[in-house]
């Protein structure tokens, strides 16, 4: 009987959380890699170039962002495309800092 309640209470719960997906693009160097784990870690880390794709989940106030970081290398953007299917938010990060 504990068998069938569980799962029951984990669909009902998912059922009130609210589900966003976010791709971040923009060219290489913009900050994309940097932002994605300012938002997952609140911290900034040392990054390398991304070779596809970085993704993170973040759950702020019952609401389940899914943040995507897409490389920004000129031999990946033609797969940016493939990313747009159910996005609801878009961040391009216009530049970023070299030190």
């Amino acid at each position: 009987m504990g068998e069938l309640v569980a799962p029951r209470l984990c669909l009902t719960r998912a059922v009130f959380i609210a589900e966003h997906k976010v791709i971040i693009v923009g060219l290489d160097n913009a900050g994309k890699t940097t932002i994605l784990y300012q938002f997952s870690m609140n911290e900034v880390v040392h990054t390398s170039p991304t070779i596809g794709s970085n993704v993170e989940e973040i759950v702020v106030n019952n609401t389940r962002f899914l943040m995507w970081d897409i490389g920004g290398q000129e031999s990946l953007r033609s797969s940016w495309n493939t990313y747009y299917t159910n996005t609801e938010v878009t961040a391009l990060p216009l530049g970023g800092q070299q030190r």
